[in-house]
């Protein structure tokens, strides 16, 4: 019996690395763009998009699988989101899709009018249909490669949900990064921190590196890398908003502009 030798493995472009390990492919993140603007997206916009949005998913899908392991579940079941992000605030996006879903109804809790009269959830549904509630149907492929690539299985119900969240999340970061382009920089940049007692504080906002990203460089007819990682200042907070970012911009590090 002949001894093989060792496979060699062939690594291409880290741009080709980036490409293939995201679900969301760009393709499909270019897509939602084009929903929400008619600016040009680049290449690294559409990356540091899809890689955003893959870190926040996997949060929830790592919440969700804790809560369906102290139950004694195996697969993902809509509860286990609920439990999810009533765990964790720092994942609660997707607002729109909240009053589209049977498994979150009445999760924004109560809205009523000068009047004081309660408004229905069909009036705050309003007449037409959110883009990123519409086109949720599109990233369900990306949802299940993700939760394979965690391990995780869901029922169909499960996976219609987080595509929901990631079509209305992935929706609002576009719509915000063309926001910071017209507007020059992030003119509405706040931050949130979650403090524990006994722990010390964070570091003072000045003092958070991510405010670099509130002045925009470049032209004004092109979204780019930073536009959506600026964007991601807005979208998101705390611990979960500097892994997101940090994870984005070392992807699209090497990544072609255009």
């Amino acid at each position: 019996m002949t001894t093989q030798p060792p496979r060699t493995e062939h690594s291409g472009p880290k741009t080709a690395s980036v490409a293939t390990d995201l679900p969301f492919k760009p393709q499909l993140v270019k897509a939602v763009f084009r929903d929400v603007t008619s600016l040009h997206v680049s290449k690294s916009a559409a990356w540091a998009a899809a890689s955003v949005t893959r870190t926040v998913l996997t949060e929830i899908v790592e919440g969700a699988r804790s809560a369906a392991a102290e139950e004694g579940r195996k697969r993902l079941t809509p509860e286990d989101l609920i439990s999810a992000i009533d765990r964790n605030v720092e994942v609660e996006v997707g607002s729109a899709w909240y009053l589209h879903s049977p498994t979150f109804h009445g999760r924004m809790g109560e809205v009523r009018n000068a009047d004081g009269a309660l408004v229905s959830l069909r009036e705050r549904r309003g007449a037409r249909t959110p883009s990123g509630v519409a086109g949720a149907h599109r990233f369900e492929a990306g949802v299940r490669r993700l939760l394979r690539s965690r391990g995780v299985r869901a029922v169909p119900a499960t996976v219609r949900d987080l595509d929901g969240i990631a079509s209305v999340f992935l929706t609002d970061l576009a719509r915000d990064a063309a926001m910071v382009v017209r507007e020059g920089g992030v003119k509405r940049f706040g931050t949130v921190s979650l403090m524990v007692p006994g722990e010390p504080a964070p570091a003072p906002l000045l003092k958070d590196p991510l405010l670099a990203l509130s002045t925009r460089r470049g032209d004004g007819r092109t979204v780019g890398g930073d536009d959506v990682l600026a964007a991601g200042t807005i979208q998101l907070f705390g611990d979960l908003r500097r892994r997101a970012i940090t994870e984005a911009a070392q992807r699209t590090r090497n990544t072609p502009a255009n």
